[in-house]
């Protein structure tokens, strides 16, 4: 089955701002290039930078504990490691989070847009060298949403759902609804690149959030559970070989092989 990628983005900072890209290049065994290369703590998480692990994203400034955190609007400079944030009321925020100072600013701008009552801690923020990205799933490299499947549930909910609610990295057109729930383990091309399906993405309260108004609005994964048995929107990908993706790319599934009737039945 084949659509195309109708939306591409990153989120250089977990929980934070949605960054679209025009394309990315990818690698295998990872995830995109800047995304979620950053987390925010929300008191000790138990990360060791030197000894980098998965963390439950609970530990950190994540919309499903925080709404609050969407009222931030973060932009990302590859080139020059500048991380830009602005809130309604606070001063717009501009430091290198490359930089242990950049950093350390980063959290203490934050300490102040963030309720005081929803904070655990001292905020930090935290990264590592190499691959490791702070993703939900310890394997959820890239996550892929089905915009069709956005647009039934929209459909059954008699609302029309703001599909980066998802936060996923590719969004494709021209599948049917929900098929994407039945492909674990099948292979996938995404532009140039190659992928295999990892498993259907679990959904949390995280997409109750409105991503604009920073408002817990709607009851998302009530009504996927209510509506078709389950929490799941959205597929987590393994890159198999690397390549470039870009919006407007073909993204494919062979179909499944047919089942051959024995000789005999």
């Amino acid at each position: 089955m084949t659509g195309h990628v109708a939306a591409l983005y990153r989120h250089p900072i977990k929980g934070f701002t949605p960054e679209q890209l025009a394309h990315v290049d990818v690698a295998p065994g990872q995830g995109l290039p800047f995304d979620r290369l950053w987390a925010v703590e929300n008191g000790p998480s138990g990360f060791d930078p030197a000894a980098p692990a998965f963390v439950p994203k609970q530990k950190f400034t994540v919309l499903m504990s925080i709404p609050r955190v969407a009222a931030a609007r973060t932009h990302y400079e590859d080139d020059t490691g500048l991380l830009h944030a602005q809130a309604e009321g606070m001063p717009v925020f501009s430091g290198r989070l490359v930089e242990e100072a950049g950093r350390q600013a980063f959290a203490a701008w934050l300490s102040k847009l963030l309720p005081d009552d929803d904070l655990r801690g001292p905020l930090r923020v935290v990264t590592a060298p190499g691959a490791h990205r702070f993703t939900d799933h310890p394997q959820g490299q890239v996550s892929v949403v089905n915009l069709a499947s956005v647009r039934d549930l929209s459909q059954k909910m008699g609302v029309e759902l703001d599909p980066l609610r998802f936060r996923a990295n590719l969004y494709v057109e021209g599948w049917e609804p929900w098929v994407e729930n039945e492909w674990t383990g099948r292979p996938m091309m995404l532009g140039w690149a190659r992928a295999e399906v990892f498993k259907p993405i679990v959904r949390c309260a995280a997409t109750h959030v409105h991503p604009t108004t920073a408002e817990r609005d709607l009851d998302v994964v009530k009504a996927l559970f209510d509506n078709y048995g389950h929490m799941f929107c959205g597929i987590y990908l393994k890159v198999t070989a690397g390549g470039r993706i870009s919006r407007g790319d073909a993204v494919t599934t062979p179909d499944a092989a047919p089942v051959e009737t024995p000789e005999w039945a």
